[in-house]
């Protein structure tokens, strides 16, 4: 067979039923991407004689004869004019869908062009909203240029692995080739919640090439939670790497590591699996009821389980004042029951990664994570193992959003890479990202709130009941997380929390975007609006009356044990007056009919900027011979911009520019510590690092030039990639050749504790239309603002906001997961889960308050995880104003609308 790729041609013959994909793939051209295999996402498009085809779809042989384009290929030897045109937008974030996006918008004609919507529904981005996208396809630069040494903090800086993102050379997870490499493939389990009596593996181990059936009879008897923390004690110990009981459907039974996947999956069919079924329960209400299936029960406070015989793993109470009193006594009073669905987090690059041991016996792990130190410490710690024996380390990774402040692989990877001595791959399909990883908290809020006949708020009330499925990975520390700032935000004399976070035989719940204040929210700003509305208030002066300002403590019950949160900078009213002229100023009028109702509605939030308890990072900065710098930080890049920024904070300290800045990321090789990309935290805690450490090089740079001219150092300045004092300057290259003719080489470290901490605002609005006949919903105008501090990079910030809208309208309109009665996710895969694709996100107007913070690095603070809060929330709040009906559960679907529409208007 022959076949064209790129110009050239092969001669390699597919394999019997292979796909287009994983032949391109295994002839090493990486840039063609895995992101569903169903032919739902576009991450594998390539050209097959000039058309944009999803390459997971076609088998490899129908390409014979045809011309072949991967991304690889596009632009020959140079740049094609839609992957400049994607560099000058800088339209892509984590980069995983980019060579996909590419590939379909160079083959658009003009009359495509004309209907975007239409012409890359095939193409899923989920980090950017999409805005950036179509400014690369309208040619417009969102670049800054000629930025000056020095001045590189605050100005819109592309992302440096933008050349290699658009040209399909960035490395994600299983973008390399090793030599003899096993393959993984986990068995699960098809029940609820069962005892496994036996395991028979011989017909599996007699597959040809299978080299081990791994079971819980293999694993170390070790407790652990697959949640990430820098406190080990944040997270309940209810998880080993494989256990004898199942608790959800697609919880890993066996490992079956085989010299090919076909063999692998073979044998996982013929392992013969015998359960003992019990007695399972999925909803969090009759999980803590009387006689319920306990689900953990030998688990105690000592494993971190509050309470495991009602299967309750978390729950915090408390009260200041007295609410009933207050609720009495109060001129309006709101009541509701608010209910949040579970989400996944879809990022395009599956959980997976590579290991194994080398020469000197370290263990390497080559994974998809946000938190390789954490995970090189879980394990070291289950397996025994060394510090230095174990390496976790990361290259690019496909998008995050908490979902990997998690081990769902890691851990199988080790123990097959030492039980078989070879290097091993584990990578989960579409389904198993569905069914076997974790999701947001689905939440049941109660809410009671009270405000005098002034607007004053004089109660709120929180019950809050978080199902956090089978294993209690982020379940505390979401559910404490959920009940504090959404009503810490505001002044109010009496306020009281109860919140439980309950077991269930469901998929498990974990970190997520947001960290449970989108679910809380929803009930929050839904009573602060309702309130306005009893006392004919508008709803941006109700939460001028009450919103928390510098001086205020900022209060939930029950009290914190952590009182370092402080306002490093205040925005929160400026966001509300920004959002509120943008909502005013005039619009075009949409053409509708009488059957659609117009509304607005606006919601605010506030975020800590680090999560309490510690969080740790170094930095390492080094000058080079040729006057460069070489930058070592920890923590990952997933789409948050994180590598941008600290070249930026770097360069700016060192009077140099950010192609000065060399960056060394995210493995643990390179020493140090950084407790990882997560909690608001890579920018605010590591960037700070980042900094200490180039501020501390920049004093060693010029104490060095001093003792050269024999001057004080308080005499020189950095300028310009050069030490200056007076007349006299020494470049940064000729000080490094100065100072290695002594054999020294010049470079200083930095730390940031994570402490204290600082808050950030966002404050989303929308114009909304109903159509109240049909229950469908349009999004006329979104707007929100932010309260970043110092905006380090505008263009990429602006991004994050415009990705978190566009992520949480997602959740807000249509997407969920569906679980039937025994558990089973039934819609685990994308074309059953409805993601946004262009056509479903409204261009949102971002703008940023003036402030700078006195606690974030250079005045920055957090801005990638906030804009996802008040989506929902404001949504449901222009629903609400638009029809006169409060809907309460979200998503907030055309079908699940039109009930009490229809009740209320009629056909």
């Amino acid at each position: 067979m022959s076949f064209e790729i790129n110009g050239k041609p092969f001669s390699q013959a597919p394999r019997a039923g292979q796909c287009l994909r994983t032949f391109l793939r295994e002839l090493g051209h990486f840039g063609v991407k895995k992101g569903c295999d169903a032919g739902d996402c576009g991450a594998c498009t390539v050209l097959l004689d000039g058309e944009p085809v999803h390459s997971c779809l076609i088998p490899a042989f129908r390409a014979e004869d045809r011309a072949i384009t991967t991304i690889e290929g596009l632009g020959g030897d140079g740049t094609h004019p839609m992957q400049q045109a994607f560099l000058d937008a800088q339209g892509f974030q984590c980069g995983f869908c980019t060579a996909g996006m590419i590939l379909t918008c160079a083959s658009l004609n003009q009359a495509q062009r004309t209907d975007l919507g239409a012409a890359l529904k095939g193409n899923i981005c989920r980090c950017t909203g999409y805005r950036a996208i179509e400014d690369a396809l309208d040619g417009k630069s969102n670049v800054d240029d000629d930025v000056e040494a020095g001045g590189a903090f605050g100005r819109s800086l592309p992302a440096p692995a933008g050349p290699d993102v658009v040209r399909g050379k960035a490395r994600y997870t299983f973008d390399t080739e090793i030599d003899g490499l096993l393959h993984i493939k986990l068995v699960r389990s098809p029940h609820p919640h069962a005892r496994i009596v036996a395991i028979d593996k011989t017909a599996a181990l007699n597959v040809p090439g299978v080299r081990a059936v791994l079971t819980h009879e293999d694993v170390p008897d070790r407790l652990f939670s697959t949640a990430r923390h820098e406190k080990d004690w944040m997270d309940p110990e209810d998880t080993r790497v494989l256990d004898d009981v199942v608790r959800f459907i697609g919880q890993k039974v066996a490992a079956v590591v085989a010299e090919s996947e076909a063999a692998a999956e073979d044998a996982c069919r013929r392992l013969n699996v015998v359960y003992d079924i019990l007695p399972a329960v999925v909803d969090p209400e009759q999980a803590m009821a009387l006689g319920a299936p306990v689900i953990h029960p030998n688990r105690t406070s000592e494993h971190r389980v509050a309470d495991a015989q009602r299967n309750i793993v978390a729950e915090t109470h408390g009260e200041f004042g007295d609410v009933a009193s207050a609720l009495a006594n109060s001129a309006v009073t709101y009541e509701g029951t608010f209910t949040t669905q579970r989400v996944q987090h879809a990022a395009l690059e599956t959980h997976g990664g590579l290991a194994w041991r080398d020469d000197a016996g370290v263990l390497n792990v080559r994974t998809s994570t946000q938190v390789p130190f954490l995970t090189r410490r879980a394990l070291s710690d289950i397996f025994d193992l060394p510090m230095d024996k174990v390496r976790v380390f990361c290259d690019r990774v496909g998008g995050g959003f908490g979902g990997k402040q998690e081990m769902f692989v890691e851990d199988i990877l080790a123990l097959a890479a030492l039980k078989t001595g070879r290097p091993v791959k584990l990578e989960l399909t579409r389904e198993e990202q569905f069914i076997a990883t974790s999701t947001r908290h689905p939440m049941r809020v109660h809410i009671k709130a009270g405000a005098d006949a002034a607007g004053k708020l004089t109660a709120l009330q929180l019950d809050v009941l978080s199902n956090t499925g089978a294993y209690g990975n982020h379940a505390g520390p979401v559910l404490f997380h959920s009940v504090a700032e959404s009503i810490s935000v505001y002044n109010c004399s009496n306020k009281k929390v109860d919140a439980v976070a309950v077991y269930t035989n469901t998929v498990p719940a974990g970190a997520f975007r947001g960290y449970g204040l989108p679910q809380t929210l929803v009930a929050v700003e839904a009573a602060i609006d309702e309130l306005a509305k009893q006392l004919g208030i508008s709803p941006y002066d109700i939460r001028r009356r009450n919103v928390v300002r510098p001086g205020d403590s900022m209060l939930s019950p029950p009290p914190s044990e952590y009182h370092d949160v402080a306002y490093g900078s205040y925005g929160l009213v400026q966001c509300l007056d920004l959002v509120e002229r943008a909502m005013q100023a005039d619009a075009p009028q949409p053409d509708l009919s009488a059957d659609w109702l117009l509304g607005e509605g606006i919601a605010l939030t506030m975020i800590d900027t680090v999560p309490p308890a510690g969080h740790i990072a170094d930095a390492m900065v080094a000058l080079n011979d040729d006057g460069s710098f070489d930058l070592t930080v920890g923590t990952a890049e997933f789409g948050n911009g994180t590598s941008t920024v600290h070249r930026q904070i770097a360069a700016t300290a060192l009077a140099t520019t950010v192609d000065n800045i060399r960056l060394k990321q995210s493995d643990t090789a390179h020493g140090g510590h950084d407790t990882g990309a997560y909690g608001s935290a890579g920018i605010f805690v590591a960037g700070k690092a980042t900094q200490a450490a180039a501020e501390n090089l920049a004093r060693e740079l010029k104490s060095a030039a001093a003792g050269a001219w024999l001057c004080d150092a308080a005499a020189c300045t950095l300028e310009s990639n050069a030490v200056v004092s007076g007349v006299r300057r020494m470049s940064f290259a000729e000080l490094a050749r100065s100072v290695r003719e002594e054999g020294k080489q010049l470079g200083a470290s930095g730390n940031s504790l994570g402490t204290p901490r600082s808050v950030a605002f966002n404050v989303q609005g929308f114009r909304v239309a109903v159509n109240k006949g049909t229950g469908e919903l349009k999004i006329l105008r979104s707007v929100q603002a932010a309260d970043a501090g110092v905006v380090a990079n505008p263009m990429q910030c602006r991004g994050q906001v415009e990705g978190g809208v566009a992520q949480a309208l997602g959740a807000a309109m249509y997407e969920e997961m569906v679980i039937d009665a025994t558990g089973r996710i039934i819609n685990a895969k994308f074309r059953d889960y409805h993601l946004p694709s262009f056509a479903d996100v409204p261009r949102t107007e971002v703008l940023f308050a003036e402030t700078s913070d006195t606690i974030g690095p250079m005045g920055a603070k957090s801005m990638s995880e906030s804009p996802y809060n008040p989506v929902s929330a404001a949504l449901g709040n222009a629903i609400a104003d638009a029809t006169g009906i409060r809907f309460t559960s979200t998503p907030f679907k055309p079908d699940r609308l039109f009930p009490a529409l229809h009740a209320k208007f009629g056909s």
